[in-house]
């Protein structure tokens, strides 16, 4: 997770006599594809004119950064391709089943598809609706608030405990950007980086309607790729930061997602405010949240966003619990 954009997560199982003989997977763009790692993995390539190749997602019959796999497969004389779902990629989508089944192989598609399509989330919602996808997340205390009345004593305040905290970073080690409101920033100044786990850190993008963040913050660093959302006129790209022009009406989120997918970002992470949160989930523009429920109370404060959708998963982290909720 994480290390493969733009390109998908894809694994590959090479089965000869009921036995394993290869598998691979895909590491990281520009590097050798799963089945590529999958046959070199075989010692005895012997065994590939009777073996059995499984790969998650359809084997790509054009030529990228790296040589068709479909090729690979034809010269090793692999006969039979098990694929678990098409890849809806343009330039693959169909055309690399096809190419098998022409050059004489016994192709099955559609096998554990469900769980193919989830591994692939990100890329599907990417290349079929063409924007990425959307994860919303926040944590509330018992109460149901998001944020105390004032932050004098503490920034940020803090709801859940060091290991939900741990959590958060690594999701964002696995998406590819997230996104914040005005506010969260002039309150908290985060880095929005992750400093408590380890991977890339996300692009960030920051709504700034009128240009009150200044270059003091920490999201002006320059020190990764930060996306400006603006009204404001008055903007000057530099190496690692860039101004898009939104306007700020009933529209917003959907502008947002035009912006991010001309920057080619397949997932992001939504981390507020409740403003910023509302906005999308009023919307409809969302497709998975990720709400923590602490164990502490404000009393009162800014209230938890208003979202409805399919509680899919529970887990508890210590003394919070997680609550995972998909857009059905």
């Amino acid at each position: 997770m994480g290390t493969t954009y733009p390109n998908p997560l894809v694994g590959s199982v090479i089965v000869y006599d009921g036995k394993i003989i290869g598998e691979g997977w895909h590491r990281k763009a520009g590097k050798p594809h799963a089945e590529v790692n999958a046959v070199n993995s075989v010692k005895d390539k012997s065994l590939l004119s009777k073996a059995t190749i499984y790969v998650s997602l359809e084997p790509c019959s054009h030529f990228g950064k790296t040589p068709p796999c479909c090729d690979l497969i034809i010269a090793h004389k692999i006969p039979n391709v098990v694929i678990g779902t098409i890849d809806p990629f343009a330039k693959v989508s169909g055309s690399g089943i096809k190419k098998l089944m022409e050059a004489g192989k016994n192709v099955t598609v559609g096998i554990l598809e469900d769980e193919c399509n989830e591994l692939n989330k990100r890329f599907f919602t990417f290349h079929q609706k063409k924007r990425p996808y959307i994860i919303l997340k926040w944590a509330e205390t018992a109460d149901g608030y998001i944020a105390p009345l004032t932050k004098k004593e503490q920034k940020p305040v803090w709801i859940t405990n060091p290991y939900s905290r741990q959590l958060a970073h690594k999701w964002r080690s696995e998406e590819q950007a997230i996104l914040v409101g005005t506010q969260t920033v002039l309150d908290d100044n985060p880095k929005l980086d992750v400093r408590d786990w380890s991977g890339e850190n996300p692009i960030r993008v920051v709504l700034d309607r009128t240009g009150k963040i200044s270059e003091e913050y920490a999201v002006k660093d320059l020190k990764t790729k930060t996306i400006i959302i603006t009204e404001n006129q008055n903007f000057k790209n530099s190496d690692n930061l860039f101004y898009e022009n939104c306007t700020f009406d009933n529209s917003l989120a959907f502008q947002i997602t035009d912006v991010l997918f001309r920057h080619e970002i397949q997932s992001v992470i939504i981390e507020g405010g409740r403003a910023t949160l509302q906005t999308f989930i009023d919307a409809n523009l969302w497709d998975e949240a990720l709400i923590f429920k602490g164990n502490v109370s404000f009393t009162n404060g800014t209230s938890a966003p208003n979202l409805s959708g399919k509680l899919t998963e529970k887990q508890t982290v210590l003394d919070d619990e997680l609550l995972i909720f998909r857009n059905v």
